[in-house]
């Protein structure tokens, strides 16, 4: 039995209520870890867990099941990049910024499936990974690094959210304004 808790996976819903009886039944299928399970904005709710890969499988096959009318995207992510969940609670601050990469999507579930990718594609640093709230459902994560390396994570990120057609955005500026970083820590 694999004992490693390596696997991410959500399941994001399009309704409050059926967001909250879909995660307990997420919780009740298999053993995993809930690292986040709130309302964001535009009336969505996600569920996030954690654990081996197929617990965390059955978990979000179970949550797509019973959520299956108000689903509206989902992930399970088997080997998630460890940085990623720091990045959740914005606790990583950068040492130092050449570069600034936003990526902005449409979905949480295509957000954090694309910043897993930019990380496991270049050098970066995820900084944040804001999802939903106060934003109109939509989330965007910030990384930094080299401005090669910014670059390439980004095309890479944003691949997984066009795939999905739920990105809205991509940017990079080199070399940002001391200013506009601090109003992102």
């Amino acid at each position: 039995m694999n004992t490693h808790t390596n696997a991410l996976g959500m399941v994001e819903f399009n309704s409050i209520a059926v967001g909250i009886e879909a995660t307990d039944a997420m919780l009740k299928v298999s053993e995993v870890d809930l690292i986040i399970s709130k309302t964001i904005c535009s009336g969505k709710y996600i569920a996030l867990v954690k654990g081996d890969t197929a617990a965390v499988r059955a978990s979000v096959e179970r949550g797509e099941e019973v959520g299956e009318i108000a689903c509206v995207d989902s992930f399970v992510i088997p080997n998630v990049h460890e940085s990623l969940f720091s990045a959740f609670a914005s606790a990583t601050p950068p040492q130092e910024v050449n570069a600034l990469g936003i990526l902005e999507c449409f979905s949480v579930s295509s957000c954090v499936l694309a910043a897993d990718r930019a990380v496991k594609t270049a050098q970066v640093t995820i900084m944040e990974i804001r999802m939903g709230i106060g934003i109109g459902g939509k989330a965007f994560f910030t990384m930094t690094g080299d401005v090669a390396a910014v670059r390439s994570a980004l095309e890479a990120a944003a691949l997984v959210a066009s795939d999905k057609g739920l990105l809205v955005r991509k940017v990079l500026i080199p070399q940002p304004r001391e200013e506009v970083f601090n109003g992102l820590t």
